[in-house]
């Protein structure tokens, strides 16, 4: 009898972990489009896309993070510094192509500062994050001066909109950005070496260690990735505002963990699939999109997301007690 239930229980938790993410979204699909038909329309999926697409790509980072019971704070003022750094330099004449390319390297030297807080510092990582989120904040704040960085250079640019603004084929290009950093990721944490050693990080820190991991090393690219998709997302959310906002990307953080968790990674580090951060952030996508059809106000919103990421939470303790 001990055996049945033990079985059972497993049987339990491995449903949860592989399927009942996609569930859960398959249900809050249904239920959205049954309370409002507006839902399945194709503009509004298109906007949906866009929406998500921002979350997903900081979430794709966040979930290398966390697998290693790490958090990352700082994720929502890396993107609006390097979103802010990317049009700055737009501003001052440099090509488009070339500003992305620095904003993208900024995120991941930001990234990397988080890394060596860490893995060097010692220090925990939620408090090196949220340290370095109010200095990366701080200093968005200092290079816009508070104000909007906008202007003709950037309102007239066509590479610099289509980022965020453009279509191919139907599609949102910035779907297609999310898409890209979602295979770039998966390959990664699943197909690569680096991925094993992620997972053996977050599974056991000192036995990765003993068996030859350089966990130092591992934990700063990790830092590294986070910053770097979170400065994408900056690039897009740019584009997509035609502007740099100083507060852009706050409470970002909050969105991209909670999809990692409602995905089905644990919060101690060491399981996960990005498969599953992919779900999630169309979990918060559709919730978000779905409340504003029905036209929830967003004071309520906050409160159903936090319920949403409670109940995730408490799954995903109660999966690891079993």
């Amino acid at each position: 009898m001990n055996n049945t239930e033990t079985k059972k229980k497993f049987n339990i938790g491995e449903f949860y972990s592989k399927l009942g993410p996609l569930v859960a979204l398959l249900v809050l699909v249904i239920f959205v489009s049954v309370l409002n038909s507006s839902f399945l329309n194709i503009i509004n999926i298109m906007n949906l896309l866009q929406q998500i697409s921002v979350n997903a790509l900081i979430a794709f980072g966040m979930q290398f993070v966390i697998l290693t019971a790490g958090i990352d704070l700082s994720v929502g003022s890396i993107l609006a510094l390097s979103g802010a750094f990317m049009a700055q330099l737009i501003l001052m004449g440099c090509p488009p192509i070339f500003a992305f390319a620095i904003g993208m390297i900024t995120g991941a030297i930001f990234g990397a500062v988080n890394g060596v807080l860490i893995a060097y510092g010692k220090a925990a990582p939620f408090i090196a994050t949220l340290a370095t989120a109010a200095i990366f904040r701080g200093a968005t704040y200092v290079l816009t001066n508070g104000n909007p960085i906008t202007g003709k250079t950037m309102n007239n640019d066509f590479s610099f909109l289509f980022l965020g603004q453009g279509y191919l084929f139907g599609i949102p290009f910035q779907v297609y950005v999310m898409v890209i950093m979602y295979a770039l990721a998966y390959v990664l944490l699943h197909k690569t070496t680096f991925g094993r050693k992620t997972y053996a990080l977050g599974g056991n820190e000192k036995a990765a260690f003993v068996a030859g991991v350089n966990t130092k090393k591992i934990t700063i690219w990790i830092y590294v990735i986070a910053g770097f998709l979170s400065a994408v997302a900056g690039m897009i959310l740019t584009s997509q505002l035609s502007s740099a906002q100083p507060d852009a990307g706050t409470g970002y953080e909050m969105d991209a963990i909670a999809a990692v968790v409602l995905g089905g990674t644990s919060l101690a580090g060491g399981k996960g699939k990005m498969f599953g951060t992919l779900v999630g952030a169309l979990i918060i996508g559709v919730l978000n999109n779905g409340m504003n059809l029905l036209g929830i106000s967003s004071f309520y919103q906050q409160i159903v997301k936090g319920i949403v990421i409670l109940i995730a939470v408490l799954l995903d303790r109660k999966q690891a007690k079993a």
